[in-house]
């Protein structure tokens, strides 16, 4: 070892300066931003159950209470690492010995920080699923309400980048908003997963002391226990279960901003983007730069590589309280809730403000060859024919139209049809001139799609109406988790206060 790394005080010997700078330190700085808050319902609900459990004397259990509540809190997230203590955990138990003395140290009877660790890391996750969520569910009402809107405006869909069918623009909306409702309900099933309290777990045997371990789960406000010991300090698939859930959402919107991305330039030009969502250039005085759309594609990129950094540090890790899955994996976790909540709230922001130019869209709808498979439907229904004649004859007449120069599906002259069609079946076809105008009119075409989920717009109006129910689920779900949080942290403080006498 370099002679400088050794750091020598009074006699003592501190880290040395690289495992300082490199892990201490960051780690210190991450705990006291997002662990410090659980950490003390951590304390005051084991006060609480060493007491109920009789492991506590009254006398005692009061003086903790105490020091409980007199530790600076302020103080202690503006404080910086010293070296002096390992980290912040014996940081504070110091601080509350120093208010209370020796007796304090009685508050980690029956416990170790591998137990406290997992339920800090477990805690801080329900309140990170939260945020996620709440971006995320104000984003699915924008679409929705974008599908509502939207639920009888003509647009042209594509596939493999070309134009394929006339559809609804609020279609295409909704279905989007149900990719995200999926990826909502993955995440709350991520949340439902790690709502277990491993404390109780100790180092990862368990402890001698009778302690109650339901009833600790109960105060932190756990859907129950991780009830082996060992799994309860081991395992990692609760955070797994969220960087999978979030990572996946991440690439999910992502795809929806590369479209939104490309109907924003000028060559397509179906949507504005609002003026507070776009840069100028430096040289060039007419560019409107959709960027914040640029930007939640880049970041949800990032959101997604922040998420499957935390499944690579699991990767051929040993089934056991390991550096590796804890402060040195958690803040990729919390990076990737950061980012994705970021972007999640900019895109709501975008697209509720979005200017849809609807004129543009339903032009090109109706000039579109992307009609024709309605013309091969009606030529099945309404005359006789079996799909593949029906699809020989309208590939023919669509080819035979491109060659001319013809990009006006509505100047198809019918005569050629029934002409082509001759050739192909043998005999005329019952079609009327009007039958087919009306066949390739993209206002018919999505008028008749009216299958379960089609883009009929009674069916858009349909599925809007319902995403607004969800929409509703999805609010009351989290009304209900944050009151339980809240009631938590209120319900620790009363009764701790209550143990001063």
């Amino acid at each position: 070892m370099n002679r400088d790394e050794i750091v020598q005080r009074d006699g003592d010997v501190f880290p040395g300066t690289s495992y300082t700078t490199a892990v201490l330190r960051p780690a210190y700085d991450e705990a006291k931003r997002m662990l410090l808050p659980s950490m003390m319902q951590i304390h005051r609900a084991h006060l609480l159950m060493l007491r109920t459990a009789g492991i506590l004397t009254d006398a005692d259990a009061a003086t903790i209470a105490r020091s409980l509540d007199e530790l600076d809190l302020e103080a202690l997230a503006a404080s910086e690492y010293t070296g002096e203590y390992e980290d912040l955990f014996f940081t504070v138990e110091h601080r509350l010995m120093e208010i209370g003395g020796d007796v304090t140290g009685s508050l980690h009877t029956a416990r170790s920080r591998n137990d406290m660790g997992m339920t800090l890391y477990r805690m801080v996750m329900r309140h990170q699923l939260v945020r996620v969520l709440e971006a995320a569910g104000e984003l699915y009402e924008t679409l929705v309400r974008l599908g509502a809107e939207h639920a009888d405006t003509l647009n042209l869909e594509h596939t493999h980048t070309q134009p394929a069918q006339p559809s609804i623009l609020g279609h295409r909306f909704l279905a989007i908003a149900d990719v995200l409702g999926r990826d909502i309900r993955r995440v709350q099933q991520a949340y439902a997963s790690l709502d277990y309290s491993p404390m109780g777990g100790a180092a990862l045997t368990g402890t001698g002391f009778p302690i109650n371990r339901e009833h600790m789960a109960e105060l932190l406000g756990f859907r129950g226990l991780v009830e082996n010991s060992y799994d309860a300090v081991a395992a990692t698939d609760y955070i797994a279960h969220s960087a999978i859930t979030l990572q996946l959402m991440a690439v999910d919107t992502g795809r929806s901003c590369v479209d939104f991305l490309t109907w924003c330039t000028a060559e397509f030009g179906l949507y504005r983007v609002a003026a507070p969502y776009v840069q100028i250039s430096s040289i060039m005085p007419q560019k409107r730069n959709p960027v914040s759309i640029e930007h939640s594609r880049s970041l949800l990129s990032a959101a997604s590589a922040s998420a499957a950094t935390v499944l690579t540090m699991m990767h051929n890790t040993p089934y056991g309280d390991i550096v590796d899955t804890e402060d040195d994996l958690q803040p990729h976790i919390w990076r990737a809730v950061d980012i994705l909540t970021n972007v999640l709230q900019l895109l709501t922001g975008v697209l509720g403000t979005i200017q849809v130019n609807t004129d543009v869209m339903r032009e090109r709808a109706l000039a579109s060859f992307a009609n024709a498979t309605e013309l091969a439907d009606t030529l099945v229904r309404d005359g006789g024919l079996t799909f593949t004649q029906a699809h020989t004859i309208v590939s023919r007449v669509v080819r035979e139209a491109d060659a001319a120069g013809i990009t006006d599906v509505r100047t198809i002259d019918p005569e050629r049809v029934h002409a082509i069609a001759r050739e192909v079946v043998g005999h005329d076809v019952t079609l009327t001139p009007a039958d087919m105008a009306r066949a390739l009119n993209a206002d018919n075409f999505v008028a008749v799609r009216t299958s379960t989920g089609g883009a009929a717009p009674s069916e858009v109006a349909r599925m809007a109406s319902e995403r607004s129910e969800v929409a509703a689920e999805f609010r009351g779900w989290l009304d209900d988790v944050r009151g339980h949080l809240a009631s938590v942290d209120r319900r620790l403080r009363d009764e701790t206060a209550a143990l001063r006498g």
